[in-house]
C-alpha cells in the first residue's frame, strides 16, 4: 500500500489543481484510517472528526496485538481507551509502557478500563456534567467505560454506585446531588430486570440513557432481561444502549451534554 498523504499535501494538491474534488475526498477519508498489518484498522482522526477518543475493545485481542496496536495509536494521539482489558493485558501493558506513558486503571478487578494519556497529557475543564449511576456494585466496570470516555471528552462526571431497586431510598440522595450540581444527562447501568433507568427517567427531567449490564440468574440472565425491561418502559425521555456498552452511552452522553450546555 502506498504511504497515506497528510492532510496538508491533500489539500495543496486540491488548491494547485493536481487532484479534483471527488479525489481529495477520498484521500481525506482515507487518510484516516491506519492498517496495522492485518490485525486491525484504527481511526486516527475520530477525535478531531467527531471529539470521540478512539477506543480499542481488548477482549478478544491477544496481549502482543492490543500491545502492536497501543503503540502504533499513540503515535497519533495523546490520549486512547482500552475497554474491556483482561489481567493478561495489563501485565504487559505495564510491562511495555509505564515509563513511557501514563496509564490509568479502573475498577480494581477486572475487565478493566485503561485510560493511557502521554505524561505531559491534561484532561479538559469545562461545565459539561453528566451523572452516571449503577444499580448494584457488578455494574461498575460498565459505568467505569462511560465515565473513563466521557472524561476524555472533557466532561465532569458525577457517579454514585449501588443505588438499586432492591433499596430504593438510597437513589434519591444521590439524584438531588446531580440535579443541584446541573448534569444534563444520566447514565444508568442495571442488570437483573434492569428496572432503575425507568425509576430515574420518572423522576427527572433530563434524558436518561439506559444500560443493561450482564448481570442476573438462569432465565432473561447476561442482560437480556434488563435489555427488555429497559426496551419496554413506559417512561418517556429514556434511551437504550446495548448491553454492556458503556462506551457508547458515556460517548453519547458526552456528545448531548456539550450540545446543550456550552462551556
Amino acid at each position: 500500500m502506498k504511504k497515506m498523504r497528510d492532510i496538508e499535501t491533500i489539500l495543496k494538491q486540491f488548491k494547485s489543481g493536481q487532484i479534483n474534488l471527488e479525489e481529495a475526498k477520498n484521500a481525506l477519508s482515507l487518510f484516516s484510517i491506519e492498517f496495522i498489518e492485518d490485525s486491525a484498522a484504527l481511526d486516527v482522526s475520530r477525535q478531531i472528526r467527531k471529539g470521540i477518543p478512539e477506543v480499542i475493545y481488548a477482549e478478544k485481542k491477544s496481549p502482543e496485538t492490543l500491545k502492536d496496536i497501543v503503540t502504533s495509536q499513540m503515535q497519533h494521539s495523546s490520549a486512547i481507551l482500552l475497554s474491556r482489558v483482561l489481567k493478561k493485558h495489563l501485565h504487559l501493558l505495564q510491562k511495555e509502557f509505564d515509563n513511557q506513558y501514563d496509564i490509568h486503571v479502573t475498577p480494581s478487578y477486572e475487565p478493566f478500563t485503561v485510560t493511557i494519556t502521554t505524561k505531559d497529557f491534561q484532561y479538559q475543564t469545562s461545565s459539561y456534567k453528566i451523572g452516571i449511576l449503577t444499580a448494584g456494585t457488578s455494574d461498575i466496570p460498565v459505568a467505569e467505560e462511560a465515565n473513563a470516555i466521557a472524561r476524555l471528552m472533557g466532561v465532569e462526571t458525577i457517579q454514585f454506585n449501588d443505588v438499586g431497586v432492591a433499596g430504593v431510598h438510597r437513589l434519591f440522595s444521590p439524584l438531588k446531588e446531580m440535579i443541584k450540581k446541573g448534569v444534563k444527562v444520566i447514565i444508568v447501568v442495571a442488570g437483573m430486570e434492569g428496572a432503575l433507568p425507568t425509576i430515574v427517567s420518572s423522576l427527572v427531567n433530563v434524558p436518561v440513557i439506559g444500560v443493561p449490564a450482564s448481570t442476573g440468574y438462569g432465565y432473561g440472565g447476561k442482560g437480556t432481561g434488563a435489555l427488555m425491561t429497559m426496551l419496554q418502559s413506559c417512561s418517556p425521555g429514556l434511551v437504550v444502549v446495548n448491553i454492556d456498552n458503556g462506551i457508547n452511552a458515556g460517548a453519547t452522553a458526552a456528545l448531548i451534554a456539550k450540545q446543550c450546555c456550552p462551556t
